[in-house]
């Protein structure tokens, strides 16, 4: 990704000629034009400041190149030529053609007629071979990693070319600068509608294997941060078909009476967002184990929540589209736990066991403590390896985890540790709350324990 340039300041010019020459140079012309040479005049006058102009299009990195030559060019070395024309763009018609404009009506005065003819015929060639490359970028293959920087063109083109048709008469040289930026608007579609496509045919099958946020999102993310700032633009280039429409109806559920309410760039960023999300789903299927499952979309999503509220695309979203979207994060941490520690949980109960703790069967009572450490020690053998890497949401789900077993344990222990007293106890009641709480401390790392650790750290 890259940045935006500089813009020019409305009050940037150039002397194009030394100020001393102008009062000689003026009464050359004028005599050239009155001794009946204006053609040889209008000839020799373009073609050397046609010549200047030039030059300084090289000195600002534009080459004249064609079509077929800029679409061999590699992408890090086109990207680089694509930059240089924005700027050049913006050099030539805000500072170079306003003053070759300024010098040929100091130079030609009351030669009306003659000064436009001599303007128009030196910048000419210019603004051609600006056009020219335009035009090449406008209809070389479509790839996602182009549309910022053929947004710059666009936006530049488009910036200039009032200013442009103010000052330059000839027709065809505006009529292509019109069908120029036309193409580029219609590479900027294509190129975001190759993104799009992207991100719905992604169909990797390796999974993260800690259940960390995928390359996906945040590929997406920061594609989409971007492309918020040219969010003028896009509106006034994109639309949204009918089809597309009822294609993501049953996807967006209650959200698509949303869509009425957002930019044309919003409709389109919610829709990849939904296409998002349920690629995201597809991809948590890959885990073998449900736990992990939940532990992966939440990751994912609350990644997603968390970069549209520190970005401007909450202004595009919305709340509401925030709002739900935690509400799922939330459901699916409340998933993890209710698969990752019912188990666990179940050994800690008073069924089977007796009524009160004198009237325990000592037998089950052992089999619950043998069964609680084996559940506890194997979620954190695997767990320990899963990894939650937002810090605020790991600690989230280390108390909710630490809520619902500590004080099950605390209890379960407080009332039935005395029916194990004796030499041998440890080997049932392994472990203290205190223990458990500083292992619960260890879990969604992503760096998986060594098992016969466990105990020696409780030590």
């Amino acid at each position: 990704f890259h940045k935006r340039g500089v813009s020019l300041g409305d009050d940037l010019f150039v002397d194009l000629v030394r100020p001393e020459s102008i009062l000689n140079l003026k009464d050359i012309i004028d005599r050239m034009v009155r001794s009946g040479y204006e053609r040889e005049c209008l000839q020799v006058y373009s073609s050397v400041r046609r010549d200047a102009l030039i030059e300084c299009l090289t000195i600002l990195g534009v080459e004249k190149m064609s079509i077929e030559e800029v679409q061999k060019v590699e992408w890090k070395s086109l990207d680089e030529k694509m930059k240089h024309w924005v700027q050049a763009v913006k050099a030539v018609v805000g500072v170079l053609l306003s003053g070759e404009k300024r010098l040929c009506d100091s130079l030609f005065g009351e030669f009306y007629d003659l000064k436009d003819t001599c303007f128009n015929e030196t910048a000419k060639a210019c603004v051609m071979m600006l056009l020219n490359f335009g035009e090449a970028v406008a209809i070389c293959k479509r790839s996602p990693e182009k549309l910022f920087r053929i947004l710059d063109m666009y936006e530049a083109l488009r910036d200039a070319l009032p200013d442009l048709e103010e000052m330059v008469l000839d027709a065809l040289v505006i009529t292509e600068a019109k069908g120029v930026l036309k193409g580029l608007g219609e590479a900027v579609k294509g190129t975001f509608a190759e993104f799009e496509n992207c991100i719905r045919h992604e169909t990797s099958r390796k999974p993260v294997i800690t259940g960390d946020v995928h390359p996906l999102p945040r590929y997406v993310m920061n594609y989409l941060k971007l492309l918020v700032d040219y969010s003028d633009a896009m509106d006034s280039l994109l639309e949204i078909s009918e089809e597309a429409l009822y294609h993501f109806k049953n996807d967006l559920g209650g959200e698509v009476s949303q869509l009425e309410d957002l930019s044309p760039l919003g409709r389109q960023i919610l829709l990849l967002m939904s296409e998002l999300e349920h690629n995201l789903e597809e991809k948590s299927k890959l885990y073998e184990d449900i736990a992990l499952q939940q532990v992966f979309l939440m990751n994912n999503l609350y990644y997603l929540v968390r970069k549209v509220k520190d970005s401007d695309l909450k202004d595009v979203l919305r709340e509401k589209w925030i709002r739900k979207r935690s509400v799922k994060v939330r459901q699916y941490s409340t998933g993890y736990l209710r698969v990752s520690w019912s188990k666990a949980l179940s050994c800690l109960k008073d069924e089977g066991i007796g009524g009160s703790s004198n009237s325990a069967s000592k037998m089950a009572l052992k089999e619950r403590f043998k069964n609680f450490n084996a559940c506890f020690e194997e979620i954190y053998r695997v767990q320990t390896g899963w990894k939650v890497p937002d810090e605020q949401l790991r600690e989230e789900m280390r108390i909710s985890i630490s809520e619902r077993v500590i004080p099950a344990y605390r209890s379960f222990v407080g009332r039935f540790s005395c029916q194990l007293e004796g030499r041998h106890s440890s080997k049932y009641i392994k472990y203290s709350p205190e223990d458990l709480e500083t292992f619960l401390l260890d879990l969604f790392e992503g760096s998986p324990a060594v098992l016969h650790h466990i105990k020696r750290k409780s030590s």
